[in-house]
């Protein structure tokens, strides 16, 4: 659900938005809140000024999390978007063990209004394969023997 409260931080996270696309880059943007709705960190999208195709704002302040927050300060957490996060910035949330995201906008929402958004080619993969060579490094890691 929702929250007056949400709506405020994603009018920020918009605002924030705003400013990338008029520093030159795709206009993104987030904030990470705390239990008591206290913005811990912000950022912007700045994949063209930092040459970086990872530098998503929920990835970068999903990143941020991991290293500077306690876990269970992170999973009380709520990350405020302008856009419902790719498939990249929802996997390192995930990992980062962020409590919640509100998004202003969908992704389906997005691709209407930039058709260009959901034109991302799959890439062929080919696999499983060498499954007893690639186990054994798995195994010694998270099976440690006597």
């Amino acid at each position: 659900m929702i929250t007056l409260a949400d709506e405020t931080l994603l009018r920020r996270a918009v605002a924030l938005a705003a400013r990338a696309g008029a520093l030159g880059d795709a206009p993104y943007g987030s904030l990470l809140a705390g239990p008591d709705g206290a913005i811990l960190a912000e950022a912007h999208n700045t994949v063209r000024r930092d040459d970086d195709i990872t530098a998503h704002p929920e990835l970068k302040l999903a990143r941020w999390a991991a290293r500077e927050l306690d876990p269970d300060l992170a999973a009380r957490t709520t990350l405020h978007t302008s856009c419902q996060p790719c498939g990249m910035c929802a996997g390192g949330i995930v990992r980062s063990d962020l409590g919640r995201v509100v998004s202003a906008l969908s992704t389906e929402q997005l691709v209407e209004l930039n058709p260009q958004s959901g034109a991302w080619p799959t890439v062929a993969q080919d696999g499983p394969a060498l499954f007893d060579e690639a186990r054994a490094p798995l195994d010694a890691h998270y099976r440690p023997g006597p």
